[in-house]
């Protein structure tokens, strides 16, 4: 159990490993609780507190991050790792984004290697977002083994609770609530097609918990009225264009009317929006193009770029999270105190869904 670093603490013996930081005879007084009285106790009480906060400060200056990320193709993807660096910049801590290409053997090499490596003893933690369905974990004993603190990112993980009853490092999940994103894109369906219809419906990967979650939330609000035809993408515009170029080549798909194209992230919106515009006859684009598209990330340069510009409909703000765990992890540092095991952050609507309703 992590403890925090107060006048209080250092008080009874063993409480707290950071009186081992001080010179052998102050030990030694701490050690036997031969502590003075009046004045002289309250300066060797603050004597004590101002070693132990200088060597805090110390170790804080020193902390190193590994920021691993799915793939720099994705929009959110970029936004996570610049949340990551701004925070970085504004706590005076140092840390390395690695983007691992969508593919879990490569951020599983790319993270041992750093825990692995002569500059893995300075290693604080590991913040991933995990691209496998396993969120390797594996790899997650080798890091808390090695010292090394284990951050997971919009991925609900069932070795967590194991890992932080054996773990002395930080280890904790932090996540956008992705079966509340699909509960809000069901409600902007409702709203933007209350007549109901057919949705062209863009899922992320089979194996991704994330797009399990999202359709759950769909599902569970979803009108009545609405049926979806589904379509697979990988998180990426590329991905899910030649999903969309691949059903349009289908005879019956042309025939089909889409009232709707609801995806599971902005990129993938945009990918079918592309292959639309690159299969679909010129006298027949404004019937393809005019219906309503949908994503999720709400990027600000990109997503809420969009809607703006009237490319998407609507979208999902799911804010970047990975700034959010590192002000976790340094946080539970600096008080000494553990993390709650999941940290959920709420997504919102844009634009907001009265303003959708209103538009009818």
């Amino acid at each position: 159990m992590l403890r925090p670093f107060t006048q209080e603490n250092v008080r009874a013996q063993g409480r707290v490993t950071a009186v081992t930081w001080l010179p052998p005879a102050v030990w030694a007084v701490c050690y036997h609780g031969n502590w003075a009285s009046g004045n002289s106790r309250r300066m060797l009480e603050s004597c004590i507190f101002n070693i132990i906060s200088r060597r805090v400060e110390s170790q804080m200056s020193k902390l190193k991050f590994l920021i691993s990320l799915m793939t720099s193709e994705n929009d959110y993807q970029v936004e996570q790792a610049n949340a990551a660096e701004a925070v970085a910049g504004k706590l005076g801590i140092d840390c390395q984004v690695l983007f691992a290409d969508n593919d879990a053997v490569t951020q599983s090499s790319q993270i041992l290697k750093a825990i692995q490596s002569p500059e893995g003893k300075q290693l604080s933690g590991v913040i991933m977002e995990p691209v496998g369905g396993t969120a390797l974990p594996q790899v997650a004993r080798a890091a808390t083994n090695a010292g090394v603190g284990w951050v997971v990112l919009n991925r609900e993980v069932n070795y967590m609770s194991e890992l932080r009853r054996t773990a002395k490092v930080p280890a904790f999940g932090v996540s956008s609530d992705h079966l509340e994103v699909g509960r809000i894109q069901a409600r902007q369906c409702a709203a933007l097609i209350p007549r109901g219809g057919t949705v062209l419906y863009v899922q992320g990967p089979s194996d991704s918990p994330v797009a399990k979650d999202r359709v759950e939330g769909m599902q569970e609000l979803k009108p009545g009225n609405i049926q979806l035809l589904t379509l697979k993408g990988n998180w990426t515009e590329e991905s899910a264009a030649r999903a969309g170029r691949s059903w349009l080549s289908l005879m019956t798909s042309r025939k089909t009317v889409i009232d709707a194209v609801i995806a599971q992230n902005d990129a993938m919106a945009i990918g079918v929006r592309k292959a639309f515009q690159e299969m679909i006859p010129e006298m027949d684009k404004d019937r393809w193009l005019d219906i309503p598209f949908t994503g999720v990330d709400g990027a600000p340069k990109t997503g809420q770029a969009w809607v703006r510009s009237g490319l998407l409909a609507a979208t999902v703000h799911t804010p970047p999270n990975a700034g959010t765990a590192l002000e976790v992890f340094v946080s539970a540092i600096e008080r000494g105190k553990t993390p709650e095991e999941r940290v959920l952050i709420e997504p919102s609507s844009v634009p907001t869904l009265e303003q959708l309703k209103s538009r009818r």
